[in-house]
């Protein structure tokens, strides 16, 4: 496997390393070890899978302290384009943004740690994403930040008239409004 960073510290890309032949392909995509090795120390404690067609967004969501959660995100079939906002308190990327194309063909992974508001765009027809978290869902702590907050301006892929989002989700508040406490 292969990890990769980007300017915003603490979010990591993971490529695995696949094995393929006629049959078809192996690939390891979780190893707890190769991945402590890589700086993911979370201990991933529920998988969360979701199915959606063209144009959906999910997002941009996280929960608050002290139920934070950490994700690893990969996805199964079709691809979506990730983002996760930088919303650590004294970050020097706060409010930053960083996106990424994750496919059932690129295999990619995106490590999402503690501190960040997460959404995704499906760009196929279909995609079913599947994320690993290091703490259980709890409805009390869910926080997110809209999905077209002009601060932001996040190119979710998409045409804004073909967007659908749910009513939970557009009514997020923007950036300026999270409260993460």
């Amino acid at each position: 496997m292969q990890t990769r960073t980007n300017e915003i510290e603490g979010l990591i890309v993971i490529e695995p390393r696949v094995f393929e032949d006629p049959r078809g392909y192996f690939f390891e995509s979780y190893n707890e070890e190769a991945y402590l090795k890589a700086g993911i120390t979370s201990r991933f404690v529920q998988d969360n899978q979701s199915s959606s067609a063209y144009g959906v967004v999910r997002g941009l969501h996280m929960q608050k302290a002290p139920h934070a959660q950490a994700k690893l995100v990969r996805v199964l079939e079709g691809a979506i384009y990730d983002v996760a906002v930088d919303v650590r308190p004294g970050s020097p990327t706060f409010g930053r943004w960083y996106g990424l194309e994750i496919s059932a063909e690129n295999r990619l992974q995106l490590n999402i740690p503690h501190g960040f508001c997460h959404g995704f765009s499906v760009i196929s027809e279909q995609a079913t994403v599947l994320y690993k978290c290091d703490a259980f869902y709890h409805p009390g702590s869910e926080t997110g930040i809209i999905y077209n907050d002009p601060q932001l301006a996040i190119d979710w892929k998409i045409p804004a008239d073909r967007i659908i989002v749910s009513d939970k989700d557009a009514n997020l508040p923007p950036l300026n409004d999270l409260k993460t406490d």
